[in-house]
């Protein structure tokens, strides 16, 4: 029965295993189970609370109960809409927005529906690659170099769009900026140039913009103003207002691409039908913002930029590579530099550097391997998040914004993380 069970499976999911960042955040709250001391840098989860304009709007709404509409609430998806007219200068409206339980799902049903090739610059997100996997999708990885700042240029994508049987084939460009694993973005320019090549080509983008509020400096630019019709926005709740667990992601399409969010709804409605009625209600008031959302947003901001340019300050100091955080609370370090005094202790690759340095510290972090980076290369990321958010967004509140934070912050309101950060450099110096 078992043998025939295992015959059964469908061969795309076949030795597929659970996203890199769930089982880790489970192995650390295993190992807490037994006792041990973990320092949880793995699961990307936003350590800030919900606003609390939000968490009362849930409140409000809990009563809702009715099935709403597979592509949204409407007032949700005018509040969205207006987002990113507001934030981003697009000209779209309701029916060019999309609800899915998180944009995790949305980017699933996206490459379900669309048959084309998927392009995806590495260091890249877990999911991106097993979902193209699991729907056997043809997936082409551009792999990015510390020295771009783990950024795809214009010439990358160029030389990749030429040269085989049709340049004009259809593909799907992923773009995710400020990015995870590495907490880097694009300037403007950069954006223009990327733009200019996926309409030569015809390459739709998918634009991964779930950071975009936490860019550090509130400087965040979308693609989509470039190449308004031929540009995917992707964004949610999870991150930049800390609902991660309440599954609510948006995509806004142009009006050009409406074929492909009616396509994406049809399945939808066959699927999950409809997003949980209340998060839908109480996600109008988090995209509607106001003075209350924007005060919670400088103040993340602030916090997760001066933690992370002091964690990328350590390692850099340590000899580690390492670009600092403009976005995101992510650094992507390369530890090259250690690589013979790894190797004596039997680290030659990312993922047995990751288990030794959890199995013997208790610090947690994911190898480069996890985001489709070369196995041999010895990368990782961390995700400086192992504090908490409440307690330190109280304490930023009592500075005015227009004031750096004092440098004694984040030792007090952070301290595991930068305790993590010292044991990971002390262990890499033994």
């Amino acid at each position: 029965m078992s043998l025939h069970k295992e015959v059964s499976l469908n061969l795309n999911v076949r030795g597929l295993g659970q996203s890199a960042t769930i089982a880790i955040n489970e192995r650390s709250k295993q190992l807490q189970l037994e006792g041990k001391t973990v320092y949880r840098l793995g699961l990307g989860q936003s350590p800030f609370p919900v606003p609390t304009p939000v968490v009362e709007a849930l409140k409000l709404h809990a009563h809702e109960k009715d099935y709403l509409p597979t592509k949204g609430l409407p007032l949700l998806r005018q509040a969205v809409a207006e987002f990113h007219r507001q934030k981003d200068g697009l000209e779209v409206g309701p029916d060019n927005v999309l609800i899915g339980p998180g944009s995790k799902e949305l980017m699933f049903l996206l490459q379900l529906v669309y048959y084309g090739e998927l392009i995806v610059p590495t260091p890249c997100w877990v999911s991106y690659v097993p979902q193209a996997t699991i729907v056997g999708r043809k997936v082409s990885l551009i792999h990015t170099s510390s020295e771009d700042k783990w950024r795809i240029t214009a010439e990358r994508l160029e030389e990749h769009c030429v040269g085989e049987e049709d340049d004009f084939r259809p593909r799907i460009l992923v773009l995710n900026y400020p990015g995870n694993p590495e907490g880097r973005s694009y300037c403007a320019e950069e954006l223009e140039d990327l733009a200019r090549v996926a309409r030569k080509y015809h390459v739709i983008l998918l634009s991964d913009e779930i950071y975009g509020q936490l860019h550090h400096q509130g400087t965040h630019v979308s693609v989509a103003r470039y190449y308004p019709e031929g540009t995917i926005i992707s964004s949610g709740i999870s991150k930049w207002c800390g609902a991660g667990g309440w599954r609510l992601g948006t995509f806004t399409f142009p009006s050009e691409l409406d074929w492909l969010l009616n396509a994406m709804a049809a399945v939808a409605s066959e699927t999950f039908t409809s997003v949980c009625a209340p998060v839908q209600h109480a996600a109008v008031y988090a995209f509607k913002g106001g003075i209350a959302i924007e005060r919670y947003l400088w103040h993340t901001r602030r916090i997760l930029s001066a933690l992370g340019n002091q964690c990328a300050d350590m390692l850099a100091s340590a000899g580690v590579m390492v670009h600092s955080p403009v976005g995101g609370f992510y650094l992507f370090p390369e530890f090259a530099f250690f690589a013979e005094r790894l190797a004596a202790r039997g680290i030659k690759d990312s993922k047995s550097l990751c288990r030794r340095l959890l199995d013997e510290t208790g610090v947690a972090i994911l190898p480069g391997a996890d985001f489709d980076r070369p196995p041999l290369e010895l990368t990782a990321r961390i995700a400086y998040v192992d504090f908490d958010g409440a307690k330190a967004l109280s304490a930023s509140e009592t500075i005015p914004l227009d004031q750096a934070l004092p440098e004694e912050f984040t030792r007090l309101w952070c301290r595991n993380v930068l305790e993590a950060i010292r044991i990971m450099v002390d262990w890499l110096n033994t």
